[in-house]
């Protein structure tokens, strides 16, 4: 801005100089102006670049929805250059909302979520690998909503560092990052100020969204920003803190009939409700995990009813049909041309990377610190906010279960507006909801039934309509 405003006096003195005959001082002024307006033009391309995304290779049409990507510098230096996809919503892109979505891992690119799970378009998964295609998402939720898909933080997806101490990251960095991030795009898209705005996430990430979402609230509240138009937050299987939500897989195993009553029963005697953090002398209790694991270790955790996959065995391929083909997709040059991807800047591209990813019992990495341990004490700050939450859980996720987030909800001592009910899709039960309501703070709580931990991909359907629903805060219906 400094140097915008030093060229903008520039040509001022410029002009006044026109009408001398003071050649040399007019020409060495504009050669100044240019210098400075190289400057700020090559800051601005740190700082931000965009690409309007007209056709992508396996959609044989011009898209029909309008798709940006580009790099946003974060941080000091602006050394780590998040990139982003963002799709306008194809319904009302003005007034609808704007979600910033970051998916699980950390570390897992967000072209799973724009190609697997929310986002407008579907792979065709019985296609040839040389021979790839995709086809609109009847539920995307870009019908109804404008969604910033983020690959963050850098080396997740496209996004990277241009120094060595960028590629450091952690869970409280990442916070800060997307903060930030949120904070640059929005000033360069004036547009979206006064459009609703969520932060939203799947799996790990629900232990920072809640995070991001409360800074934002605070930063309005501080008046250091732009006010911006934060409404809330959305979070799908979300994880809250280990012990919650570990600790309630045996009772979830229980009541899905995974382990018998004498197995859960000797548990809770023995282990005296605490499954997670186990007195190694407590000899009964550790037998009674033991004789839960036997009924549970072979059992998919992500979806209790598809089959399971041991990774460790080289005889099988546990790698999905998905996996291959977004892994072979992304890959091509002729893609990364066409997503305008700064050639050079990462390696082979990744649907998740593995060294930044968090399975239960992974100690921080050299690139990565598990830093958060619980956002218990975030949600429980939103819960005084003029704020709005949706949580859903499949009920078939023994991953982070229902169980678990249900527990963490009560504890916020939020009045239960409505109990327990269905609600239904298409005249069927899609799921059961349960809402809180306390001042000017809401919280929609709701399992979709049948799904197991990637909800959207799951049952698309339930989960676009139910979001539908709730963004336009409809009332469900207790009856088909």
């Amino acid at each position: 801005m400094q140097t915008l405003i030093l060229a903008i006096i520039a040509v001022v003195k410029l002009q006044k100089l026109k009408g001398t005959h003071n050649i040399l001082h007019i020409e060495a002024m504009r050669k100044y102006v240019i210098f400075l307006l190289t400057i700020q033009s090559c800051l601005i391309i740190k700082s931000y670049s965009e690409s309007v995304i007209r056709r992508l290779p396996g959609y044989s049409k011009d898209l029909p929805f309008k798709l940006e990507t580009g790099y946003i510098g974060v941080g000091e230096k602006e050394d780590v250059q998040l990139f982003y996809y963002l799709v306008e919503s194809t319904r009302n892109p003005k007034e609808d909302p704007l979600i910033f979505f970051i998916p699980g891992g950390p570390g897992a690119s967000a072209l799973v979520t724009f190609l697997y799970e929310i986002g407008p378009l579907n792979f065709n998964l019985d296609d040839d690998l040389n021979n790839l295609t995709l086809t609109l998402n009847p539920n995307a939720w870009t019908q109804m909503a404008n969604i910033i898909f983020v690959d963050i933080p850098a080396g997740t997806g496209f996004s990277y560092s241009e120094t060595k101490e960028g590629w450091i990251s952690s869970n409280s960095i990442l916070a800060i990052q997307a903060v930030d991030f949120i904070k640059k795009f929005l000033s360069d898209r004036p547009k979206f100020l006064r459009n609703p705005l969520y932060i939203a996430g799947i799996s790990y990430i629900g232990i920072i969204v809640p995070k991001i979402t409360l800074e934002l609230y605070e930063g309005n509240e501080r008046g250091d920003q732009t006010a911006f138009n934060i409404q809330g937050y959305i979070l799908l299987s979300p994880f809250t803190n280990k012990f919650t939500d570990i600790n309630s897989r045996l009772e979830y195993a229980h009541r899905i009939a995974l382990i018998s009553d004498d197995i859960y029963q000797s548990a809770v005697n023995s282990c005296h409700g605490n499954y997670v953090d186990i007195n190694s002398a407590n000899s009964a209790c550790l037998n009674s995990l033991q004789s839960y694991e036997e009924c549970t270790s072979h059992i998919n955790l992500e979806n209790i009813l598809e089959p399971f996959c041991d990774e460790n065995d080289p005889a099988l391929d546990c790698e999905t049909d998905f996996n291959k083909v977004i892994t072979k997709w992304a890959n091509t040059k002729v893609v990364q041309q066409a997503l305008n991807i700064r050639q050079g800047t990462i390696g082979k591209w990744e649907l998740i990377n593995n060294t930044l990813h968090y399975h239960q019992g992974k100690n921080d990495t050299l690139c990565y610190s598990y830093d958060i341990f619980t956002s218990f004490s975030h949600h429980k700050e939103l819960s005084s906010k003029k704020c709005r939450a949706l949580i859903m859980s499949g009920d078939h996720d023994l991953t982070f279960p229902y169980v678990g987030v249900e527990q963490w909800i009560t504890s916020l001592n939020v009045q239960v507006e409505v109990p327990w009910k269905p609600f239904y899709i298409d005249g069927q039960v899609g799921g059961y909801i349960t809402k809180y309501a306390q001042n000017d703070y809401s919280l929609t709580f709701a399992t979709v039934k049948g799904a197991g931990h990637t909800i959207p991909h799951d049952k698309p359907r339930q989960t676009m309509v139910l979001t539908q629903e709730w963004f336009s805060s409809q009332t469900y219906s207790s009856d088909s």
